[in-house]
């Protein structure tokens, strides 16, 4: 079985493994920093799932969201209270994406970006719903619903 893990620029990463470790529950697991000071390599536990961060290093084009100006993607976290974690992160800096809300698909969930630029979803499962329902809603949610 093979294992993704997430690889993170920042432009500051010993701020962002505290504020990823404060505000989203992560556990540092092991760092690398060069000579210079610059980071390699943070890697820090969400659950099961390992995210790396790191400093940005231009010269080889290795560049944050800030220095890029937004981020095309978002993670998602499973979490077990979506509005605690959604304060903790407005509370530390985070900017609101998309509100928190429970979606047609059992899962309550927002978006925030991060003060490093990158794009976060917290989901609560809330229930289970069945697949076909997901489909029929979402072609309601999106405009493709029939009249």
């Amino acid at each position: 079985m093979s294992s993704l893990t997430c690889h993170l620029v920042t432009r500051n990463p010993d701020a962002a493994a505290a504020w990823y470790t404060l505000v989203l529950g992560a556990e540092e697991t092991s760092r690398i920093t060069l000579p210079g000071g610059q980071v390699l390599t943070i890697e820090l536990r969400f659950g099961d799932s390992t995210v790396a961060i790191s400093d940005e290093f231009p010269d080889m084009g290795v560049v944050s969201p800030l220095t890029l100006g937004g981020t095309y993607g978002a993670l998602h976290l499973a979490v077990a209270d979506a509005d605690a974690v959604w304060q903790r992160a407005l509370a530390e800096g985070a900017t609101e994406f998309e509100p928190l809300h429970d979606a047609f698909w059992g899962e309550r969930t927002g978006q925030f970006i991060d003060p490093f630029g990158h794009r976060w979803a917290v989901d609560q499962h809330l229930k289970d719903v069945p697949h076909e329902e997901v489909v029929r809603l979402a072609a309601e949610a999106f405009g493709g619903g029939q009249d």
